[in-house]
C-alpha cells in the first residue's frame, strides 16, 4: 500500500499501542475481581478522571469528521446538531448526577427495577439492556469504525491486504481499509475483556490529551498556509454565511445556495431535541456511559464535578479546533464527494512528519478510547440487565467477570459486521435521534413525579421506533416523512400524547416500590408531595428552584465560553467582550449559590441508613 507516513509516525503509532496494552495488562487482575471493579472501578473514581474519560469517549474518530460534515452542509451553525445538548447536559450536572449517584444500581438499566414494579418493568429492563446494550450500540459502534475506515482511505490511498485490495466473506463486500479497522476492533476488544473500566479510564486521560493538543497543532498549521493566509484569509474565501453561529433567514444570496442552517432545523435543536431524544453520552436525565461513569464516582460531589468538567471540556475547549479544520477543507477540496475526508485530507497535506503520525495516533487512541468505552457499557448492560437477570441469577462474581470478557469480544465482532453495511455518519445520527424522539421527557420526569411508570416509559420507548419502521417499509406517515430535525416535531408531539395516554390508562407503580425509591434517592419538587408527607423522617432535595437557577447559569457559562471564544477567533472583539463579561457572572453565580448552599445538601449521604431491607431490591438480578 502507499503511505504518507514515514518511519518517525510509525514508530509514534506503535508506541501507543504498547502503551494501551501494557496499561490493560496492569488492572487484568484488578478488573477481574468483580462486575463492580469490571465496570465502575469499585465506585471509587475521581471526578477529573471521570470527567475527561466522558470526553475522550465522545471524542471518537467519527466526531471531527462528522463536524467537517456539518459545516459543508450547514456552515458553523450546522453543530447545533449537537451544541443543543449542553441544556440537556446543565440538567445531569445539577439534577441528576447526585441522584444517580444515589441510586446505587450498577447500570442505568437496573435502575427500571428499583423505580418501577411489576413483570412490566423486568420486561422493560430487559428489552432495553438489547435494545441499547446491543441494537443501538452496535450501529454506535459501526459508525465510529466508519469514521476509521475513511481514515485509512486517505492516508493510505489504494491500500492492499495480503495482495487484494477487497475481500468477500459470506457475500459481504470488505474493502482492505475495512478489513484493517477489523483487527483494530479485534485489538480494542481484546484490550477491553482484559482492563475494565479502570483501564479504559486510564487510557482515555492519556488519549484526550494527546488528541487535543494534536486537533489544535493541526488548526494552527492548517489556517497558516499559503493558500489559507490566516483567519482573514479563511474569511475573505468563503460566504460570510458559512461564518454564521445561528441560522440565517432566507438560504440565498444572488440566487445562488448558501451554507446557513435554517430556522426550522434550528428550532427543532433547541427547542425540541435536547429534552426529548437519546443519545450517547447526551442522555436527557443522564444516563448510557455518563451514568457509569457518575455511578463510578467516590460520591455525590464528585459525580456533580465530573459532569461540570465533562460539559465544559466537551463544548468549549474541543469544537474550535475541528471547526477550523473543516472551514480551511472547504478551501482546499470544495468538490470533495465525500465531505468527511475533508479533514483527514487536511492532515495529510498540511503537517510535516511526526505531527502527522501524532495525529494518526491520536485518531487511532480516539477510536480505542470510544470503541472500549461502548464494548464496557453495553456489555454492562447485557450481562448485569439479561444475563444476570433472566438468564443465571445465582452465579458468583467469576462467573459473571467471565461472561462479560465473552460478551465484549462478540459486541465487536457484530460492530465490524454494521460497519460494513452503513455508508453516512450524519444519517445514523439522524436514524438514532429520531428513533428515540418523544422518550426524553420520561426519562427526566420518572425521577420527579411519582406517577410515571413502567408502561410510560416502555410506550415512549416502542412508539418512535414504530414510527422510524412505518417509514422505512414506505408508509406515508405526514410529518413523519419530513427530513431530520424537522421529522422531530411529529414524532415528539406523537409520542407525547401516546405516552401520557398509557400512564393515566394503568395503574400506578406499587406504593412499597415507590416508598423504597424515595427513601433511597430522595428526589426533591412538588412531583413527589404524597410521599413526602408519608416519609416525614426522609430529608429530600427539597425546592428545585435553586437547581434550576444553577441550571441556567450553567447553561451560560458554557454558551459564552463557546461563542466568546469563536467571536474571539474570528476578529469580533467586542461580541467577545460582552460574551466574557456574561460567562463571568455566570461562574460567579454558580460559586455564590454552592457556597451558600454548601456542598452538605448535594453530598448528605451516599446511601440511606434506614430502611436497610430494601437496601439491595435490585442487586442479584433484581431480587431482594
Amino acid at each position: 500500500m502507499v503511505s504518507t507516513l514515514t518511519t518517525l509516525d510509525w514508530l509514534l503509532v506503535a508506541s501507543y499501542f504498547v502503551l494501551a496494552l501494557g496499561i490493560a495488562l496492569y488492572f487484568y487482575a484488578r478488573a477481574g475481581k468483580s462486575t463492580a471493579e469490571f465496570f465502575l472501578s469499585g465506585r471509587n473514581m475521581p471526578w477529573w478522571i471521570i470527567g475527561t474519560s466522558m470526553v475522550a469517549t465522545t471524542f471518537a474518530a467519527d466526531t471531527p469528521l462528522a463536524v467537517t460534515e456539518m459545516v459543508a452542509e450547514d456552515g458553523i451553525a450546522g453543530n447545533w446538531l449537537w451544541w443543543n445538548f449542553v441544556m440537556g447536559g446543565m440538567l445531569t450536572v445539577f439534577f441528576f448526577a447526585r441522584l444517580w449517584r444515589r441510586s446505587g444500581v450498577l447500570t442505568d438499566v437496573e435502575f427500571i427495577e428499583l423505580r418501577y414494579s411489576g413483570k412490566e418493568a423486568a420486561w422493560l429492563r430487559g428489552l432495553k439492556a438489547i435494545y441499547f446494550g446491543l441494537l443501538m450500540n452496535i450501529i454506535i459502534l459501526g459508525w465510529v469504525s466508519l469514521a476509521m475506515e475513511s481514515i485509512f482511505n486517505v492516508l493510505f490511498p489504494g491500500m492492499t491486504m495480503f495482495g487484494h485490495d477487497s475481500f468477500t466473506v459470506m457475500g459481504i463486500y470488505i474493502s482492505a481499509p475495512l478489513a484493517l479497522v477489523g483487527f483494530l476492533i479485534i485489538f480494542v476488544g481484546v484490550f477491553s475483556l482484559i482492563s475494565g473500566l479502570w483501564g479504559v479510564a486510564v487510557t482515555d486521560i492519556f488519549q484526550f490529551t494527546v488528541a487535543l493538543g494534536g486537533t489544535i497543532v493541526l488548526a494552527i498549521y492548517a489556517v497558516n498556509i499559503p493558500e489559507i493566509g490566516g483567519i482573514s484569509g479563511l474569511q475573505e474565501q468563503l460566504p460570510a454565511e458559512t461564518f454564521n453561529f445561528l441560522p440565517t433567514v432566507g438560504q440565498t444570496a444572488e440566487g445562488v445556495a448558501v451554507l446557513s442552517l435554517s430556522v426550522g432545523a434550528f428550532a427543532a435543536y433547541f427547542g425540541v431535541q435536547w429534552w426529548s431524544s437519546w443519545y450517547p453520552g447526551s442522555e436527557p436525565g443522564g444516563g448510557g456511559y455518563v451514568a457509569q461513569r457518575i455511578m463510578s464516582a467516590r460520591d455525590e460531589k464528585h459525580s456533580l464535578f465530573a459532569t461540570l468538567w465533562f460539559n465544559i471540556a466537551h463544548y468549549c475547549l474541543r469544537p474550535w479546533p475541528w471547526i477550523i479544520v473543516a472551514l480551511v477543507s472547504l478551501v482546499l477540496y470544495p468538490d470533495l464527494d465525500d465531505s468527511r475526508e475533508g479533514f483527514v485530507l487536511v492532515m495529510r497535506d498540511v503537517l510535516p512528519p511526526g505531527l502527522l503520525g501524532l495525529l494518526f495516533a491520536a485518531f487511532l487512541a480516539a477510536f480505542t478510547s470510544t470503541f472500549a468505552a461502548h464494548l464496557n457499557w453495553g456489555t454492562s448492560y447485557l450481562v448485569n440487565d439479561f444475563w444476570r437477570r433472566f438468564i443465571k441469577s445465582d452465579g458468583d462474581e467469576r462467573h459473571y467477570v467471565l461472561v462479560s470478557r465473552i460478551v465484549t469480544f462478540a459486541l465487536a465482532v457484530l460492530a465490524f459486521l454494521v460497519t460494513t453495511q452503513l455508508d453516512n455518519i450524519r444519517q445514523a445520527w439522524g436514524l438514532v435521534l429520531t428513533a428515540s424522539g418523544g422518550l426524553g421527557l420520561v426519562l427526566i420526569l420518572r425521577w420527579y413525579w411519582w406517577r410515571i411508570n413502567a408502561w410510560s416509559e416502555l410506550a415512549a420507548s416502542l412508539t418512535p421506533i414504530f414510527l422510524v419502521i412505518l417509514v422505512l417499509f414506505g408508509v406515508p406517515v405526514p410529518g413523519i416523512v419530513d427530513p431530520f430535525p424537522l421529522n422531530l416535531y411529529y414524532v415528539v408531539a406523537i409520542t407525547t400524547v401516546v405516552w401520557l395516554a398509557v400512564t393515566y390508562m394503568t395503574k400506578p407503580t406499587e406504593k412499597s416500590k415507590l416508598t423504597t425509591f424515595y427513601r433511597r434517592v430522595r428526589p426533591g419538587g412538588p412531583g413527589w408531595k404524597p410521599l413526602e408527607k408519608e416519609n416525614p423522617d426522609i430529608s429530600s432535595d427539597g425546592s428545585l428552584w435553586p437547581l434550576l437557577g444553577n441550571w441556567v447559569a450553567g447553561v451560560i457559562l458554557v454558551y459564552m465560553a463557546l461563542f466568546g471564544f469563536g467571536h474571539f477567533l474570528f476578529g469580533n472583539y467586542g461580541y467577545a467582550l460582552l460574551c466574557a463579561l456574561l460567562g463571568v457572572a455566570a461562574i460567579s453565580y454558580l460559586y455564590w449559590d454552592l457556597s451558600k448552599r454548601g456542598f452538605d445538601t448535594i453530598i448528605e449521604h451516599d446511601q440511606p441508613s434506614d430502611d436497610s431491607d430494601d437496601e439491595d431490591t435490585t442487586r442479584d438480578g433484581g431480587h431482594v
